[in-house]
């Protein structure tokens, strides 16, 4: 039987009730038949999979790796993560690294199979560390099924701290996010910035993104942000403002509908 993750409230209620109960909820989830019969077959099979061809020709090791990054919508698109796997990131001009979402460079960076590499095929560690993002982002998943808000909040969560420790500039930091559609979406709403600002030249975004978060957190590096107490301010800001946003929409619509049956 498949756990179902409790969700006691919404919006900003939710998410403390959630972050109080999280550890707990999300070992009874690892430990649902299908979430450990999924994490199993890609433990057993991590060591075979040397070529594109072996993770897209194994439904069940697709949907790990693709559901580790978030990119189970792929599934069916069994050509396109081929190629995205075989070229691989070394080549500047790999499709994945053409992607305007970053989501699919990492994949195809920790599974190493352009052949081009100085390794061929999953590391141990990176074979457990994408078992432990799978479980994570499928709890997430199941968590949005009723409270969307809360799927992104729990992934930005993740992702900003995973990001804050890398050791690449803070420029680079924010590309990365920029890069990520849904940890963007959060990081945007949380600032208060309008779905039009994503056509603005990319430096400029950069540079509108850094000033406000300085002016909203009084930070603009991400180290920073992405953990502790500014961390939590971010996801607060990004729930308080959807729920905003959601209410005058409804306010909208109850007053269309009033017109309407005036």
């Amino acid at each position: 039987m498949t756990f179902q993750p409790i969700v006691v409230g919404s919006g900003l209620v939710a998410w403390r009730n959630l972050q109080r109960t999280l550890p707990g909820q999300l070992e009874a989830f690892a430990q649902g038949a299908e979430q450990m019969r999924l994490v199993s077959h890609f433990e057993k099979s991590a060591p075979t999979l040397t070529s594109a061809d072996a993770v897209v020709s194994d439904r069940q090791v697709l949907r790990v790796a693709l559901g580790a990054y978030g990119l189970q919508d792929d599934l069916e698109n069994r050509y396109f993560i081929n190629r995205i796997l075989a070229e691989g990131t070394t080549a500047s001009d790999s499709l994945a690294n053409r992607m305007a979402d970053s989501r699919y460079q990492r994949l195809s960076t920790d599974f190493s199979l352009d052949g081009l590499s100085r390794l061929i095929g999953i590391l141990p560690s990176t074979a457990e560390d994408i078992t432990d993002q799978f479980t994570q982002k499928s709890f997430a998943s199941a968590v949005g099924e009723s409270q969307p808000n809360l799927r992104l909040a729990l992934n930005a969560d993740a992702e900003l701290e995973r990001i804050a420790v890398m050791d690449v500039s803070n420029d680079a930091k924010w590309y990365m996010i920029m890069g990520d559609a849904p940890l963007r979406s959060v990081i945007e709403t949380a600032l208060n910035l309008p779905s039009s600002f994503s056509q603005l030249d990319i430096d400029k975004q950069l540079e509108v993104f850094r000033e406000k978060s300085q002016k909203t957190f009084g930070v603009d590096e991400i180290d920073e942000l992405g953990s502790g107490t500014r961390k939590s301010d971010v996801i607060d800001h990004f729930l308080l403002k959807s729920q905003l946003n959601e209410g005058q929409s409804l306010s909208s619509q109850n007053i269309a509908l009033q017109l309407l049956g005036a």
